[in-house]
Parts: C-alpha cells; structure tokens; sequence
C-alpha cells in the first residue's frame, strides 16, 4: 500500500486509504520476519579465559574477532479467521532487497519459514538508511511488506567499559541506558539476546532474548510496541545464569514496517536493523 499523500486530493486519498486499510484488515496472508545484522565482534582473549580485565589488549595481541554477519528470516503464512494462528505456505520464491539494490534469496525451510543469512555469500550486507522490501511471489501472486530508513547501530557506553569488558555477579541484572534519539524522530525498538562465549569462541544457545520468534508474537508487537522503546533497558538475572562464564549481550535497535501492498493482513509486521555488541564476564 502506497503512503504517499497528495493534498489536491486530500478527501478522494483519505477514501482510498481507508478502503485499502479495510482490505488488509480482511486480507487472509501475512508476513512477518526480520533482517538483522551484528558487526565484527572483537572479544578479549582474557575475558574467555577469566583473567582480570586489565589484561586486555586494545592493540588486537589479545582478541578473537567474531566476524560480521547479517540474517533475514521470513515467515508466510495464510488466517482462517481473526483469532487463528497464521498456518504457513511453503513453496513461495521470497526476497529481501534495499529498493533499488541487488535482492537476496531465501531459502525455503518449510511450513511458510524461509531464511537466509550472509555466511558463504559476501554480498548481502545491511545498509543503514536504506528502504527494504520483503517481497513473496506464490502461485502468481505478488505479496510486499516494507521498512523505511533502516537505522543506523545505536551505540551503548556501558558495555564498552576501557578494560573490554564488563564484570558482574552470576544471576545478577544488568541495565543500560540508551541514547536519545536525534530531534524530531521517534526511537527505534530495542531488542536485547543474550547468548553464551566458550573459551574457544564456540557460541551457544541463548540464554535471554525479547526478539519476538512465532507470528503471534510479531503480530502482538505491532498493537504493543512501547515497552521496546524505553530509554533504560534492564536484562533478568536469569540471562547469566553460570559464574566464571563470558557472554555476548547482543542489543539490536530496529525499525517496524509493515504490509506495503493490499493483499498482506495490516498486522504483518516486518523489523530490520543492526546490533551493538558487548562482552560480560561473570564473577
């Protein structure tokens, strides 16, 4: 669906948005999913083997590099009534692409999952600023979903501390303030993954994420969005659950977009940003 408003024809245009908005609000297909990335991580050496901070290198002698990465992963699927969770289509040809740029396949998954991510293919990189477009193509037809102006990474002070990393209690909080947002714009959502280090660099399963994960949740997301653009943002105990261990606090700033043509359900709900990335040791 168009956004463009041309103030001749302000009444004819109201019309025709609120006729096109009731078609997405009955529209039976919706899409949701993200198109994330994180940057080169360098991780204190010393921070994986529990040394003291002081140890830590900024010269590069004492660092493993995590290299940059970027994701897209796309769920599309078909409702059978309001209240019904979006069962998924498999055999769509679906893209990510910045408008005007080279697009980006996914690989089908089944039952309506499709993912790509940028490891074996250099050239799907995240732009900051750019216009995306999650476009599906299934049995002739064409379904869009859209993101404007994808943000820039949002730098957070606290986890960057001069020795490298951050020392805390094990199952203790952690919170952080995020930087105003430039004059005149809103904040973008703030998504917080917690994920485990091993000493070899080995990264495990999260033990911490807010990142919406099943279509219901990234539907409920777009009626409540909020709470994930407070200032303060504060991670559970509960994501450093094990003393003596190294973990990255990986804090996506993204921005919602939605359905672009007529035929995807209102609520699709599509994000697309990059990380900051921060190192914790526990004590």
């Amino acid at each position: 669906m168009k956004r463009t408003l041309v103030s001749a024809a302000l009444a004819a245009s109201s019309l025709a948005f609120l006729a096109c908005d009731l078609d997405q609000l009955t529209a039976d297909h919706v899409m949701v999913g993200t198109l994330l990335s994180t940057p080169e991580v360098e991780v204190s050496a010393s921070a994986l083997a529990g040394y003291d901070a002081g140890t830590f290198s900024p010269d590069g002698g004492d660092v493993l590099a995590l290299p940059a990465q970027t994701a897209a992963i796309v769920f599309l699927g078909s409702r059978t009534g309001e209240n019904s969770q979006p069962s998924g289509l498999a055999g769509a040809e679906i893209t990510v692409q910045p408008v005007g740029g080279q697009a980006t396949a996914l690989a089908d998954e089944g039952s309506g999952n499709y993912r790509r991510t940028s490891v074996g293919a250099s050239d799907f990189t995240y732009q900051p600023g750019a216009t995306y477009q999650f476009i599906a193509n299934r049995g002739g037809t064409r379904y869009v979903g859209q993101v404007d102006n994808a943000p820039m990474k949002e730098t957070i002070a606290a986890l960057h501390p001069p020795e490298g990393f951050l020392r805390i209690d094990a199952s203790t909080p952690l919170s952080f303030d995020r930087p105003a947002p430039p004059a005149n714009t809103d904040r973008t959502l703030g998504f917080v993954t917690v994920v485990p280090l091993s000493a070899e660099g080995a990264q495990g399963e999260p033990t911490y994420t807010n990142l919406p994960s099943t279509p219901v949740q990234f539907l409920q997301l777009v009626g409540l969005p909020g709470p994930y653009r407070e200032a303060r943002v504060t991670i559970p105990g509960t994501a450093f659950p094990q003393r003596e261990q190294t973990y990255l606090v990986i804090f996506h700033a993204v921005r919602m977009g939605g359905a672009e043509s007529g035929n995807l359900f209102l609520g699709s709900a599509l994000l697309a940003g990059t990380a900051e990335v921060g190192v914790v040791r526990t004590r």
